[in-house]
């Protein structure tokens, strides 16, 4: 086998969403013929609290090496994780390419920091390295029209510090082809030299058959039988808030066809603990909140979510008016044998995997100039959902179709762009 070191900031115990890119890769990649060895940070070091019962989720053979970090001072001067422990990850990624004859350096961003780990410890060792964006580096953050604000520095950062981190990169990937094809377009010697790949962040069946040997409850909603009770867990992003407002518009000028329904949203704000979070003032806005909107903006553990995916009626899942947002949530959706309503860019690949496999049901948009249609026909489409609803039977959803969203499948097609990477390098 060959071996890869995997550099991910955060991992198990973390509960923050990205943690399961590397803890996947890192669960499959020897059946394709890599030995992946984990390195991150201590998790003391972490902002959010650990989730100790995803730990029940990793192989037991799996190494992880860990370091440690400069702690978070009181000021919050520097807080990016892979800034902090920037230093400490370099020198273990050096002691660890040399003593164990890494044939591969894999890097997962965010933390976009770590991606400058590749080119330095390259140029240290000479191993080959990759990156992998969950996030596109170089983009404009929200807020940097302002000059000197922390948004405007940190796009000018990004497109300081991107081509030197992927200059020498012989691969590059993304959970969707649109989170790096502005690295191809910006740096096209990389066509030449490196090896570009997409895929989702997988699902796990085993996830689900463990947490059911768990004794977790819901404990944001109590399960009522004469609502409908929708879940959507995940963090929430600004190009997706005219989505949401649509919707919540729709909502709020149809109130006979929500009168018992609830949309409940869970851990939708970016940062692993805030108070606020993006739902409420919209929903106030509209005069639906506490009546059919719900918000939980703090994260919570991964199995205590996916027992509330497992105690709702049905799963929500929206995209942005960004052509290129891919909701990694749908494979996992299916999995928890709960009814999709989606609204989602026509141009997301998720429209097809829903409608196809009989997931759900989607509304889908052509961005923004088009988010009108999702106020005009949200409610029809969500009285065709109840339809479905009243009469689902997960058994008739072609999971075929979505096998190739499994972790598993999606760690394979990681195996072959490495192959290939090698080769490269080689």
């Amino acid at each position: 086998m060959k071996k890869i070191l995997i550099i991910s900031c955060h991992f198990p115990p973390s509960n923050l969403a990205g943690i399961h890119r590397g803890r996947l890769f890192a669960q499959h990649l020897n059946r394709f013929g890599w030995e992946p060895i984990v390195l991150t940070v201590n998790e003391k070091y972490y902002e959010e609290p650990p989730d100790l019962n995803i730990l029940k989720l990793l192989p037991p053979d799996l190494r992880v090496e860990k370091v440690n970090a400069f702690k978070l001072s009181k000021a919050r001067m520097i807080g990016d994780l892979g800034l902090r422990a920037f230093f400490q990850l370099y020198s273990k990624a050096v002691k660890l390419v040399k003593q164990e004859k890494i044939d591969f350096l894999f890097i997962i961003i965010p933390s976009f920091y770590t991606a400058l780990l590749g080119r330095l410890v390259h140029w240290r060792t000479g191993v080959p390295y990759g990156i992998d964006y969950m996030d596109p580096w170089v983009h404009k953050f929200p807020g940097s029209e302002k000059k000197f604000s922390r948004a405007w520095w940190s796009t000018k950062l990004a497109s300081i510090l991107e081509p030197f981190a992927v200059k020498r990169a012989k691969l590059i990937t993304g959970v969707a082809e649109g989170y790096y094809q502005g690295v191809a377009d910006r740096y096209p010697h990389l066509k030449k030299t490196s090896v570009f790949g997409a895929m989702p962040v997988g699902g796990e069946k085993e996830d689900h058959f463990k947490v059911s040997k768990l004794s977790l409850e819901p404990y944001l909603f109590k399960k009522n039988p004469g609502k409908i009770q929708m879940v959507y867990a995940g963090t929430m992003w600004p190009p997706a808030l005219p989505v949401i407002n649509a919707v919540f518009q729709s909502i709020s000028e149809n109130p006979a066809s929500f009168k018992d329904v609830e949309f409940h949203f869970i851990g939708t704000y970016v940062s692993a603990n805030d108070p606020q979070g993006y739902m409420k003032p919209i929903a106030e806005k509209w005069g639906i909140w506490q009546k059919q909107i719900f918000e939980y903006p703090n994260r919570i553990p991964y199995m205590d979510a996916l027992i509330h995916l497992e105690a709702s009626s049905g799963i929500f899942i929206f995209g942005s008016v960004q052509p290129h947002y891919t909701p990694s949530k749908v494979y996992q959706a299916v999995l928890s044998a709960k009814p999709i309503m989606s609204v989602l860019h026509s141009a997301s690949s998720a429209v097809g995997i829903i409608r196809n496999s009989g997931a759900g049901v989607v509304l889908d948009f052509n961005g923004e100039e088009d988010v009108k249609k999702i106020r005009s026909e949200f409610a029809n489409k969500f009285a065709e959902y109840v339809v479905l609803l009243r009469n689902w039977n997960p058994a008739n959803v072609k999971h075929s179709m979505l096998e190739q969203y499994s972790a598993e499948k999606v760690t394979e097609q990681l195996a072959k762009v490495l192959e290939q990477a090698y080769e490269k390098a080689v």
